[in-house]
């Protein structure tokens, strides 16, 4: 394996601020009661009270008070409220705008792993880390988090979602990218972030009903089993949702237990708690987060895979929110959609 190139590690300002947050998470964790107070807490990250301010400032914009909230069970519940009715088609948008499903807006769900395809790597520092970056022609393809002695090992793991594919590191080629995730200044004007998704039917069919829960909310196994037509499915189902190899944009962290217990997390719990944290802060801090439908082009697919537009753009006129946004792309039980199938093209 070829030794990357870039610097993120150990001596990193942002491994420095998630290494602690880390380690306040699990003293939190180990003393939920009573609630440990703000001296305790920035103890246990090695830091003085106004230290500890000063980074949970800049993490997410939160105090150290609603920094505890975010951990705390009745946040995780509360996050499950409505997630019943969250797929329904007529439900009204209630929650404000989603800045990462934005970005996913052109999401394209195909079977890609070709022998040989080209595909470049990079880790990059991020609120929860280091970022492990995989990417090709059609977009993002990989992003998972690791601690700075599991760079490679993560790598590693990501990279058996493409057995076939060539790596090769190009932390320049994944910079951008890295930086549009994680940008919470994002408005949405902003182009959209292309993303590439390869699984069986199934696991498409999961993935992309997770693009479609909100910055703000979550939902359960089962209400993922419901959305997708599949009632009695919730363990395969978890088991899909486990697979996801674009973490965080495929917001695999926002799938709840029945009473808001956060379960298991692929890149650990404490960064599940460390995200939804954080996005509890974000959707605080963005004071022009409102509810509202985006736009969409109506058009063809065309002999050669292109999309040709055939309207003039408009409201989506099946789903409210961003429902169903990436129907047009989702190829399941390896069909290709006929020549000629109108499909949603978002702009």
């Amino acid at each position: 394996m070829t030794k990357d190139p870039d610097s993120s590690g150990d001596d990193s300002p942002a491994w420095g601020d998630y290494d602690r947050l880390e380690r306040a998470i699990g003293f939190i964790s180990r003393n939920p009661s009573p609630t440990p107070g703000l001296t305790a807490v920035a103890a246990a990250a090695g830091l003085k009270a106004d230290e500890w301010r000063q980074l949970l400032q800049r993490f997410a914009r939160l105090t150290p008070d609603a920094f505890l909230a975010a951990l705390s069970p009745d946040h995780a519940r509360s996050l499950l409220e409505g997630s019943v009715t969250l797929f329904d088609d007529n439900a009204p948008f209630r929650s404000p705008f989603v800045r990462h499903r934005l970005l996913c807006q052109e999401t394209r769900l195909r079977r890609h792993a070709r022998a040989g395809e080209a595909l470049c790597y990079g880790f990059h520092d991020c609120p929860f880390g280091i970022a492990v970056v995989i990417a090709g022609d059609g977009g993002l393809c990989g992003l998972g988090f690791a601690d700075p002695e599991r760079r490679q090992a993560v790598l590693i793991d990501l990279q058996q979602h493409w057995p076939q594919a060539r790596f090769s590191p190009d932390p320049s080629a994944t910079a951008d990218l890295t930086r549009r995730i994680f940008d919470v200044s994002a408005s949405p004007c902003d182009p959209a972030l292309p993303i590439v998704l390869d699984g069986t039917g199934f696991e498409l069919r999961v993935w992309e009903a997770l693009l479609k829960v909100p910055l703000g909310r979550a939902v359960t196994y089962s209400d993922l089993a419901n959305a997708i037509h599949r009632p009695g499915a919730a363990r395969a189902v978890g088991a899909a949702v486990g697979r996801n190899p674009i973490s965080f944009v495929v917001p695999c962290h926002r799938v709840l237990g029945k009473a808001g217990s956060l379960t298991g997390y692929h890149w650990g719990l404490a960064r599940k708690h460390a995200i939804l944290a954080w996005e509890a802060g974000c959707l605080a801090s963005v004071k022009w987060a409102q509810p509202f439908l985006p736009l969409v082009h109506h058009g063809i697919l065309t002999a050669d895979g292109r999309w040709r537009p055939a309207t003039a753009p408009g409201h989506c006129p099946l789903h409210s929110g961003w429902n169903s946004i990436e129907t047009g792309f989702h190829l399941p039980k390896r069909r290709r959609l006929p020549v000629g199938h109108p499909v949603l093209d978002p702009s």
